[in-house]
């Protein structure tokens, strides 16, 4: 998978999945207990996986791209005890099956936490830091988010 900054992430059962498959969009619970999706970009999408999902072995990584969300994304803080600069984003409607682009098995290691998603894009998270993840082992050189600009 090439290195970008467009794509974003998130994570859900094969269960969820399925359903989402047949209903045209996941609507996990957090869309009704706290009003968004919680997403991530692939640089940070271990963080929460070992917060909530530490040692399960069937999860799915669901590849997004943004531009075929049809509700607001808004880059907001995480969890109590995260980087208070770190920002996540939070989708404020339904995920539309017409916006994963690509769905993978995502698996932790043998001590069960998950490590980071190989390569390393350039990330400008807007109110936040600039994450650098070179992609330069794999020869790829990362596109910045038109909504983000180029960093300087």
């Amino acid at each position: 998978m090439p290195c970008d900054t467009h794509t974003l992430v998130h994570l859900c059962t094969p269960g969820e999945w399925a359903v989402a498959r047949v209903d045209g969009a996941h609507r996990p619970d957090s869309l009704r207990t706290e009003g968004f999706v919680h997403l991530s970009a692939p640089p940070q999408v271990h963080l929460p996986a070992n917060r909530l999902f530490a040692g399960r072995r069937d999860l799915l990584l669901l590849r997004l791209d943004p531009d075929r969300l049809a509700a607001p994304v808004r880059w907001e803080r995480g969890a109590p005890g995260d980087d208070p600069a770190l920002r996540f984003p939070h989708l404020y409607g339904p995920l539309p099956i017409k916006a994963v682009i690509a769905v993978e098995s995502y698996l932790p290691g043998t001590d069960g936490r998950f490590a980071p998603l190989p390569g390393r894009p350039r990330l400008r998270v807007p109110g936040g830091p600039i994450a650098e993840f070179a992609c330069q082992d794999r020869g790829l050189h990362p596109r910045p988010h038109p909504q983000f600009g180029e960093d300087t």
